[in-house]
């Protein structure tokens, strides 16, 4: 088979992952919401569209890592025939167990599922010794690292807003005076991980000093502009249906804000999962050698922007309903220290270089907002699920690698 045929084939399953990346991983970042009624599935996928697209496009990398955290050593897979088999092999194999997982509703991690099919095919091309296995058990840690830390501070957050808001004798006089000082923490957290290693291609990397200077000033302006729109129409003249609801009306918008901005970084962090191997095939077909670190064209980025949109539409309501609804009941505010649990999560962990995954991260940060009400607020049969769910995605992709490499090598060369 001619190395054109290579290609043609990796675009349509790089595309065909992509699809699948929207349609699980993209709850991460809407299903608490629509879980919470904040937005509705409609809104919530037309929002997740737009942030999820900007993201991958405007800031998913001009340049990209053909094989995600080093797990696979190139210089076995020399021969760029045999690399772009193992590549295909392994964008299959992760659309597979992604489809799979998305159409039992099972929120798993992505990027577990790319890495494990691209160890399973190093190891059928190359055999045991093309594997990085410190890299893998690196990896395997954030199993358990992502969940913990998110679900410890969506536990405390909660509890927090619960003793200072939700229990007190005054909850909508509390909440006009909190609201500004979370929304400027929200807006801190958020200028703080784009500005500080965050929009390299737009060129807004800055110093750790200089971000957190403008982070605190868009985070103070922030808080004085909510302060001004809260208070400025008396609590006398709101009606509403019960003592609650102008609390979890205000801690909607501002759990909204939250999930937008956690499908922009997913965008942009996790489209290199679909065209980071496309575009070492793509690197192979035009120079005839194997690279890690290859440039990647803007039409590439918009495939997989395209990808994740359309795949959210078709299949994202499935695994929405499971991280919105079923693991536990959330409201606005749970919602939102839930997202706000994961943001925080993601940022810190990643700019400290430790092993995270978004999906681990977001479903924790819901289980212990679930938790900080009592162990009877969880399903935990739900929870049992997703959490076997997890432990079998890097073997069952690097299984399904192992038999699609093989009979590829057995067939095309």
């Amino acid at each position: 088979m001619t190395s054109l045929a290579f290609v043609v084939i990796g675009v349509v399953f790089g595309l065909y992952l992509a699809m699948n990346i929207g349609g699980n991983d993209v709850a991460n970042a809407m299903g608490t919401s629509v879980g919470s009624r904040a937005l509705t599935l409609r809104q919530a996928i037309l929002a997740a569209a737009v942030f999820e697209f900007l993201g991958a496009v405007l800031v998913g990398g001009n340049v990209t890592k053909t094989v995600k955290k080093g797990v696979v050593d190139l210089h076995a897979l020399s021969d760029p025939s045999v690399f772009m088999i193992v590549m295909c092999a392994a964008l299959l194999s992760a659309a597979l167990w992604l489809q799979l997982a998305t159409w039992r509703g099972w929120p798993v991690s992505t990027t577990h599922s790319i890495i494990g099919a691209l160890a399973g095919g190093g190891v059928a091309a190359a055999g045991l010794d093309g594997v990085s296995w410190a890299k893998l058990a690196q990896i395997g840690t954030s199993w358990v690292l992502s969940p913990l830390v998110g679900g410890a501070i969506g536990f405390a957050m909660f509890r927090l807003i619960s003793s200072r808001i939700l229990k007190t004798s005054h909850p909508r006089v509390m909440t006009r005076r909190a609201v500004p000082f979370l929304a400027a923490l929200v807006v801190f957290v958020l200028v703080l991980s784009m500005l500080y290693k965050g929009l390299k291609n737009l060129h807004l990397d800055f110093p750790l000093g200089r971000a957190l200077e403008l982070a605190s000033a868009g985070a103070a302006l922030s808080g004085l502009l909510v302060a001004v729109m809260v208070w400025r129409r008396p609590l006398g003249r709101i009606r509403l249906s019960n003592r609650f609801g102008y609390v979890e009306n205000q801690f909607g918008w501002l759990q909204v804000m939250t999930a937008c901005y956690v499908a922009f970084a997913h965008g942009s962090n996790d489209v290199a999962n679909a065209i980071g191997p496309l575009s070492g095939i793509l690197a192979a077909w035009r120079t005839g050698a194997v690279r890690n670190e290859v440039e990647v064209q803007t039409w590439v980025l918009a495939l997989g922007g395209a990808g994740i949109v359309a795949g959210l539409a078709l299949w994202g309501h499935k695994v929405m309903e499971t991280v919105g609804r079923r693991l536990t009941e959330l409201t606005p505010s749970r919602g939102f220290s839930a997202e706000f649990a994961a943001a925080t999560t993601v940022l810190v962990c990643s700019k400290l270089g430790m092993p995270i995954s978004t999906t681990h991260t977001l479903v924790g940060s819901v289980i212990g907002v679930g938790f900080a009400r009592g162990i009877a607020a969880l399903d935990m049969r739900v929870v049992r699920d997703v959490f076997a769910a997890w432990v079998i995605t890097l073997p069952v992709a690097a299984l399904l690698a192992v038999v699609l490499t093989r009979v590829m090598l057995l067939i095309l060369t």
